[in-house]
């Protein structure tokens, strides 16, 4: 793996370029959430359909496999790639399930991090997740970590930092690290406390790794708090290696961590707007009116998604949006889409998921364009002050 950064704007903000294998792509970039190596509700066959090489990054959590296929079976067929038959995309492992809730904080103890796993909850050890990780082979992988949320004590807290920095050290160090030949990205953790988390990415900072996974965001914390949690771990980072979060979804999450020099987000943002029915329409440089007075009945006071389950779709024959080129919304319309939500076909999700992965990786692409252009401050303050006016608009229009 190679990163280098290619652009900065506004001091933090940084495009760049990460090269895995033969596959090069621009950050800040977008890793999709899957459900053992797929997303939800997109078949392999269907993936081509989605922008390339956008779409190549893949996250997964080893702990979904445990209740299907062995570390041993795994290894043997050749590990991940060869089993999903998907060798030319990028499988980035972590720990946490980004889909489940938040972590069982209170079983958490000094030898093992407490997982809920599709077996039940499971206590795993430094070296079984090793076993996992040298089996499944990813391109990336982030080292166990305890990440705990935000109400913690301090004590708790502390001691979550204490175990995550040992155990990247069992991970890095033993013979298992060799064999599975992906990129380490060191764990960093720290809860709401940004000494804890300053600590702790000034110990991960020396360790040799070839990435950073910082943790423990999307637990609780306020997004007025966030930006000097973030602050506290990236300028504490070294600039030539990329950084990872999970937990910042939202579009104006995701614009606070590329604020503060983060490069790989990894979401279920797009899993949960999928199972709600709801798709995203926003253009990030000008938010759309597209459909205005449809969201005001919708009861929808967000002009970035529309609830496709709504009866007011019911005989809409337009696409989801107009100009749309992904595969969505150049062969179907808001009312076949309705129509399978109704008769509970999964085709929805499917084609639903399609078009909100196109959609925001878009939103990633628009990105990467301001902040190689100087502009990325301007952008964010452009986009989150449009979708604050269409709110307001929106619920004073509803209560008048």
């Amino acid at each position: 793996m190679k990163f280098a950064v290619k652009a900065w704007s506004n001091g933090r903000a940084r495009a760049g370029l990460l090269q895995v294998g033969s596959c090069e792509l621009e950050t800040p970039a977008l890793l999709l959430t899957t459900r053992k190596g797929l997303p939800v509700f997109i078949s392999p066959d269907l993936l081509p359909s989605l922008p390339s090489p956008d779409s190549r990054l893949l996250q997964f959590s080893p702990l979904h496999f445990l209740d299907s296929i062995s570390p041993k079976t795994m290894s043997e067929v050749g590990g991940l790639h060869q089993m999903l038959g998907l060798k030319e995309h990028i499988f980035v492992a972590i720990p946490r399930d980004s889909i489940l809730s938040l972590p069982d904080y209170g079983s958490t103890n000094k030898i093992g991090a407490s997982f809920e796993t599709p077996c039940g909850r499971r206590l795993i050890k430094p070296a079984e997740y090793m076993q996992m990780i040298s089996s499944m082979k990813p391109n990336m992988w982030a080292t166990l970590a305890d990440e705990v949320p935000a109400w913690v004590s301090e004590k708790r807290n502390r001691a979550s930092v204490d175990r995550t920095v040992r155990w990247l050290n069992d991970c890095i160090t033993s013979n298992l690290a060799t064999t599975s030949g992906g990129a380490v990205f060191g764990s960093i953790v720290g809860g709401s406390s940004v000494e804890e988390r300053q600590r702790c990415a000034q110990e991960v900072a020396q360790q040799n790794v070839s990435g950073y996974y910082i943790g423990s965001f999307g637990f609780g914390e306020s997004m007025e708090e966030r930006p000097a949690l973030l602050s506290a771990v990236t300028d504490n980072l070294p600039d030539e290696k990329p950084r990872q979060t999970s937990g910042l979804g939202l579009p104006e999450e995701v614009l606070q961590g590329v604020a503060a020099g983060i490069d790989l987000f990894d979401s279920a943002y797009i899993y949960h707007l999928t199972l709600g029915g709801f798709a995203l329409i926003f253009h990030p440089e000008k938010t759309s009116r597209h459909g205005y007075d449809d969201q005001l009945r919708d009861t929808s006071f967000d002009d970035t998604k529309i609830n496709l389950k709504a009866t007011i779709y019911r005989k809409d024959l337009s696409p989801i949006v107009e100009g749309c080129n992904c595969y969505t919304c150049q062969n179907h319309t808001k009312a076949y889409i309705n129509h399978l939500f109704n008769v509970h076909e999964m085709l929805a999700q499917i084609l639903l998921e399609i078009h909100n992965t196109h959609h925001y990786l878009g939103f990633f692409r628009l990105i990467r364009e301001a902040i190689k252009e100087g502009r990325f401050e301007q952008f964010r303050e452009k986009f989150i002050r449009s979708r604050r006016d269409h709110i307001f608009d929106a619920a004073a229009a509803v209560s008048a």
